[in-house]
């Protein structure tokens, strides 16, 4: 899993060099569309479909306690107070995954607009036996172009696959569109 939070969105810049989290169980995500038809003289058209946005549930052992309160647009006091829980406004970041394939094959992927939508976390206590705590991100992927496009991946699998193409080339700056890929060196 890889993030960054963004200093501008509206022309996509970020603040640095992506951040990894190696501490992910699991990643989920979920393609919010909708298709309204269109009509033309008492009949269907077409139908296009709008993809409003992407949700990302992420499952995580540990994270970062500052980039959290960061994403939920909390306030931390130079005392190390943390105000939370008032109206605020969460920041934009890009979320970057790689999807392990059959074959040894991979999906990279970058989500360059989202925000937190929830974080959630699970504690089980007892006496007898310690159990896991997790907490649990769904964060909201949004269209960051003209097109609507919600995210911007490459497939090893496909035959467009620049060779050369590594996780970190790819994850070393937020990718979200042909002229932001990694130039690649023979």
């Amino acid at each position: 899993m890889y993030y960054d939070f963004a200093t501008d969105i509206e022309v996509k810049t970020y603040a640095a060099t992506p951040v990894k989290s190696e501490v992910v169980k699991t990643i989920s995500t979920t393609e919010n569309e909708e298709s309204e038809p269109v009509y033309a003289s008492g009949k269907v058209y077409d139908t296009p479909t709008l993809r409003s946005s992407d949700e990302i549930e992420v499952e995580v052992v540990a994270f970062d306690p500052d980039d959290v309160a960061k994403m939920k647009g909390e306030t931390i006091d130079v005392s190390g107070l943390v105000l939370s829980g008032g109206a605020k406004t969460k920041p934009y970041f890009a979320f970057g995954k790689v999807v392990q394939k059959t074959g040894g094959h991979f999906r990279y992927q970058w989500f360059p607009k989202c925000q937190l939508t929830t974080k959630s976390d699970e504690a089980s206590t007892s006496e007898a036996s310690p159990s896991e705590q997790n907490d649990t991100l769904t964060i909201t992927a949004l269209p960051f172009d003209t097109a609507g496009n919600t995210n911007v991946y490459v497939d090893s699998e496909m035959t467009a696959f620049p060779d050369g193409l590594t996780e970190d080339l790819f994850f070393a700056q937020v990718v979200h569109s042909p002229a932001t890929m990694p130039v690649i060196v023979p």
